[in-house]
């Protein structure tokens, strides 16, 4: 298995107040570890305009399915803060780190 840095991108449409942000942060702390905490990564970065980037840690077997997990889980999380999926659209995940034991 193969540890990657997901960074799953989208757009607040309707903006996101403070205890939706705490709720998605914390359903989503589980998978923001050791690799992208020492590489000094946000969580959560939110832009101005409306746009985010999500980054999270996924253990799995290829890239695709490291970029899967990433947009489900991500998605998962904005649904239980009470974002709607209309209100929150996700842009193509990318991978921006990983650690192998290879």
């Amino acid at each position: 298995m193969t540890t990657f840095v997901i960074t799953v991108p989208g757009t607040f449409l309707s903006g996101i107040d403070d205890s939706a942000r705490a709720v998605l942060e914390r359903k989503l702390a589980s998978q923001h570890t050791d690799v992208s905490e020492s590489e000094g990564l946000d969580l959560l970065t939110l832009n101005g305009d409306g746009t985010f980037s999500i980054r999270l840690e996924i253990d799995a077997r290829d890239r695709y399915e490291a970029e899967l997990d990433a947009t489900r889980l991500v998605a998962s999380a904005l649904k239980g803060a009470g974002i709607a999926e209309a209100d929150a659209p996700l842009g193509p995940p990318a991978v921006t780190g990983i650690d192998s034991d290879l």
